[in-house]
């Protein structure tokens, strides 16, 4: 799936930044950059947007005010510096709230987070793959062969079938977790994700794959057990 995309920022090197994020990030097409909301509202209707990349405080009309006009279908990632409009943002329903100034892994999440609606929309529960930065490229991630996802501090591993190897990569276990579809994936402690369809062995407590033995902690049992139910 390809998104197409705009952006609105009244500070040009804030759209160079974003310009360039889009362009290395193969399932986005940038369709329109605007330095202001009043170029943007004359220009933007005649572009089908799936994503917009909005600044919130901008002069004449600001990203708040804008939202309100844009189309239903176009989904709103607002980028800006000031931390006390997280709140109104997600009053008109933002995908996400991005605080400047924005990392790449930070704009990366939000875009999945676009992916995975629109995938939602179109075939509820179908998403296929994610993307996730490891050693500074993009590496798509067949979410069919995930065993589990271990999380370390500001770090994840990701565990396939694939390769005795995990992808490594820089993000949250929470951001991860909204990536992926509840359906499928079972967060069973702190620091671990598993793939419900493949837990074979339960031993103790614990989940067991190969030679691992991953804990289910007293706060997710309650979860872990109403799945086993359901399964069962």
């Amino acid at each position: 799936m390809v998104l197409r995309c705009a952006m609105i920022d009244d500070e040009p090197l804030a759209l160079s930044l974003l310009e360039s994020y889009v362009n290395k990030t193969p399932f986005l097409q940038l369709v329109g950059k605007y330095s202001s909301a009043v170029q943007a509202m004359k220009e933007l209707p005649g572009e089908e947007v799936d994503l917009l990349f909005l600044d919130i405080q901008m002069p004449e009309l600001n990203g708040l005010e804008f939202s309100k006009m844009v189309n239903p279908h176009t989904r709103i990632v607002f980028t800006t510096a000031f931390g006390q409009y997280a709140i109104d943002g997600y009053r008109v329903n933002a995908l996400d709230y991005l605080l400047k100034p924005i990392s790449y892994i930070d704009f990366l999440q939000a875009a999945n987070k676009a992916v995975q609606w629109f995938e939602l929309v179109q075939k509820p529960e179908k998403i296929d793959s994610i993307f996730v930065k490891s050693d500074y490229k993009l590496v798509q991630v067949d979410l069919k062969k995930i065993m589990y996802i271990e999380g370390l501090k500001d770090y994840i591993k990701i565990y396939t079938e694939d390769t005795s190897k995990p992808i490594l990569s820089l993000m949250s276990m929470k951001a991860m977790e909204e990536l992926l579809p509840s359906s499928h994936f079972i967060r069973v402690h702190r620091s671990f994700i598993v793939q419900k369809d493949k837990i074979r062995i339960i031993d103790r407590g614990r989940i067991v794959f190969d030679k691992t033995y991953i804990p289910i902690s007293d706060s997710y049992k309650q979860a872990f057990q109403t799945f086993l139910d359901e399964r069962s």
